[in-house]
């Protein structure tokens, strides 16, 4: 008789039964793995919503653009920095959807590998430099 068992016996419970469940593949609401990656598709889309929508007005979101002079903004094309960043939201949504997935139908490692993909394409993305970050929605 194990442990759980006996305080389950004091308790008044039926025995093996809990621990019998817990081994049969009972889904547990805890799924850290599966919470991790939930609460970020719903803020991943609404950014990606956000900037779909706004079009090049959104682009003064975008970190580094908003600190360059207004006579230097006109040099870029922010509708084309619009649509890069919904794009990209859009890809950290569906990496988080499917981490969120994975956690919850196979192991909660699924949601560690979505952060893997996701931590890689997002410091693909970014820049230190306003210069390097922009050069490619230059006019």
């Amino acid at each position: 008789m194990t442990g759980v068992d006996t305080a389950l016996k004091r308790q008044g419970c039926g025995g093996g039964i809990a621990e019998a469940q817990v081994g049969k593949g009972r889904k547990d609401t805890m799924n850290i793995g599966f919470w991790m990656c939930a609460v970020l598709v719903p803020c991943f889309g609404v950014m990606a919503l956000v900037f779909g929508i706004g079009k090049e007005k959104t682009a003064i979101l975008i970190s580094g653009f908003n600190s360059l002079p207004k006579e230097e903004r006109v040099h870029y094309d922010r509708e084309r920095m619009a649509k890069d960043m919904r794009n990209q939201c859009l890809v950290w949504t569906i990496v988080m959807l499917l981490g969120a997935a994975g956690a919850w139908l196979f192991t909660g490692y699924s949601a560690v590998a979505a952060y893997a993909v996701w931590l890689v394409l997002f410091f693909k993305e970014v820049h230190l430099d306003n210069e390097k970050a922009f050069r490619k929605y230059r006019l």
